[in-house]
């Protein structure tokens, strides 16, 4: 089954408060899944890394999607541009979550692209994200 997540890292100054958000839908554009969680205080891109690696981990561990492909889009420019090796990691944060991306990716049994997208076709994602903010 082919599934396209949404994922969405957000920081309330940068640093500050920080969540994520992550939407994964079916091939029929159905929601079969949202996910939000608090990180505490961190960066943006952070933020964004965290929930693509939570992302990631529960599309490995929930086996009822038996996920062949994985379509994930992203409007962090910089993390997409990293993980498809237009842009080079230079902070060592970054670099570290950037090298777990592609550890975890090694043993997931599907196929992995990554997209990224004007923030207004995110919506659900950063809503997810704010709320988790918000609900701290």
């Amino acid at each position: 089954m082919k599934l396209t997540a949404f994922t969405d890292g957000a920081s309330r100054g940068n640093p500050g408060d920080a969540a994520i958000g992550i939407v994964l839908k079916d091939e029929q554009g159905r929601t079969i899944l949202t996910h939000k969680k608090y990180l505490g205080t961190t960066t943006n891109n952070v933020a964004e890394y965290s929930a693509l690696l939570a992302c990631l981990e529960l599309v490995n561990k929930t086996e009822t999607f038996h996920c062949s492909e994985l379509v994930v889009h992203t409007d962090s420019e910089l993390m997409a541009r990293q993980l498809n090796g237009q842009y080079k990691v230079k902070d060592a944060g970054l670099k570290v979550l950037f090298l777990k991306v592609k550890e975890v990716l090694t043993t997931s049994p599907f196929t992995f692209s990554i997209r990224h997208i004007p923030r207004s076709l995110n919506k659900e994602a950063d809503a997810l994200a704010n709320e988790a903010i918000d609900t701290k």
